[in-house]
């Protein structure tokens, strides 16, 4: 009998609950001539030759907004590939989060001054259920603090942790043990 896709009450409200302010992110304007001064705001007069006594051309809340998430996304890469070492059957499973985990730290380190800290590799549950469990709850964990964050910023930086969250929200839900009939 093949596994059937289905999304909980608790998916639905979280996705119904997050949805709404990835979407209004992505109306943020990104103009910057505009001198704004607010959280992701870019320095127009970025030169070419980009000499020493230069101002950063990103500001450092972004930075560090992003480097927490580059962080976080590390961390979840290694419980990925932490599971997929200890639990070989998930492998197939975990691929497409592995990737688009990968995909997300590569787009989180474009931005200048970007890294994400080095992170202690977490230690897989002892069952594969466990351990879906695990990901799925680190994946729900994760979306809240990056559309947390992405709600602090303005332009491409928002936009791009609100759609890392999106992504977390999905891969939590995909990845949710079933819940048994009649329970709530």
């Amino acid at each position: 009998m093949p596994a059937e896709l289905r999304l909980t009450r608790r998916a639905v409200v979280v996705t119904a609950a997050l949805l709404p302010g990835a979407v209004a992110l992505t109306g943020c304007k990104d103009d910057p001539g505009a001198g704004s001064g607010t959280p992701g705001a870019v320095n127009g007069t970025r030169s070419s030759q980009g000499s020493a006594g230069e101002t950063p051309t990103v500001d450092a809340a972004v930075v560090a907004a992003l480097s927490t998430a580059a962080t976080q996304v590390t961390l979840l890469s290694q419980l990925y590939a932490t599971t997929s070492r200890k639990f070989p059957a998930l492998r197939t499973r975990l691929a497409a989060g592995a990737k688009y985990h990968a995909n997300h730290l590569a787009k989180l380190e474009e931005t200048e001054g970007v890294a994400a800290k080095a992170v202690k590799a977490p230690v897989a549950p002892g069952t594969s259920v466990a351990a879906l469990a695990a990901i799925a709850k680190q994946e729900k964990a994760m979306a809240t603090a990056h559309a947390a964050a992405a709600a602090k910023l303005s332009g491409p930086p928002a936009r791009l942790l609100a759609t890392i969250a999106a992504a977390e929200v999905q891969l939590g839900a995909t990845l949710s043990p079933p819940q048994k009939k009649g329970a709530r």
